[in-house]
């Protein structure tokens, strides 16, 4: 299995800390916080985290070819943007609201009024996951696959927030049983949310083209999808003001003939890592994938 596989990216902090946060984002907003989070918190990240800063820095210089001073500035701008993020996801549980502006919703509501269930493939770009405290599933049940190791504060509010918008969590298990309820859900014509750039317990990869490199992404979910000719969706959530978020909805070819389904996972693997390198030349600093990602990285 790759190295960076190891690499879990839970939410840091004790319980108490957590539930002081969202007594301060209750009593005064985010923005405080933020100017805390700049000042202080990004800073010490970047100072005592090297292998993730190195890889950060390294995503900039690489991928996006910036000069030695714009990687570093931008690998500040990263640790910040992130934190901000970790952020917004306290004040929504504290009960703050985000603007939502969502760039081809239509065909989401298409497939929502289908019988059929589809995928819906997110990524450690932007926010994601502070959509579904938002937006609630009223005509499919939603499944979303989510890492079971986070901290329980964490996992409380996301419980609190998801199950009222008919959103349901399945963590990732050791038996890969999580395995066969996706594939219930879909086969009960509900939707299925998964990483698409995180491999989660499976050495299945696909190696795809992906932002002036070659790297690996996981070939499960488009697998999913293909064997139950299911759509499938990508969905990226970019920060774009203080309390506004931008929602790209993407969909994914499937329906290629012609071809067996694992040569059409592995098209769909690599149209979906595509659709991520167009957000992430609009928004280079919203990439939280904090391990060398790359194939070669060292070279």
């Amino acid at each position: 299995m790759p190295e960076h596989e190891e690499w879990r990216g839970s939410t840091g902090g004790s319980t108490w800390m957590h539930k002081g946060l969202m007594w301060i984002f209750r009593c005064i907003g985010v923005r405080p916080m933020y100017a805390v989070m700049g000042i202080f918190v990004a800073p010490s990240y970047m100072l005592f985290n090297h292998k993730a800063y190195l890889s950060i820095y390294h995503y900039f210089r690489r991928r996006h070819k910036y000069s030695v001073w714009k990687s570093f500035w931008y690998t500040y701008l990263n640790h910040y943007r992130f934190g901000q993020i970790i952020l917004d996801r306290f004040a929504n549980y504290s009960g703050r609201k985000f603007d939502f502006e969502l760039i081809g919703n239509d065909r989401l509501m298409e497939l929502m009024d289908r019988p059929e269930g589809f995928v819906i493939v997110s990524s450690h770009v932007g926010n994601y996951e502070i959509a579904g405290y938002t937006f609630a599933s009223e005509k499919k049940k939603y499944n979303a696959l989510v890492f079971g190791g986070e901290a329980k504060t964490v996992m409380e509010n996301r419980n609190r927030l998801l199950s009222g918008n008919n959103i349901r969590m399945i963590p990732v298990r050791d038996d890969m049983s999580h395995i066969f309820e996706m594939n219930n859900a879909l086969a009960d014509g509900d939707i299925v949310s998964i990483p698409g750039d995180r491999i989660f317990g499976s050495p299945k990869y696909a190696t795809c083209d992906f932002m002036n490199g070659k790297a690996r992404f996981p070939i499960g979910p488009m697998t999913l999808a293909v064997q139950r000719d299911s759509k499938v969706i990508a969905i990226f959530v970019m920060k774009e003001a203080t309390y506004k978020y931008k929602v790209y909805i993407r969909e994914l070819n499937t329906s290629e003939e012609g071809i067996n389904r694992k040569e059409r996972a592995m098209r769909v693997t690599q149209a979906f890592a595509s659709e991520m390198e167009s957000v992430l030349k609009e928004y280079p600093e919203q990439w939280f994938n904090y391990y060398e990602f790359w194939d070669g990285a060292g070279e």
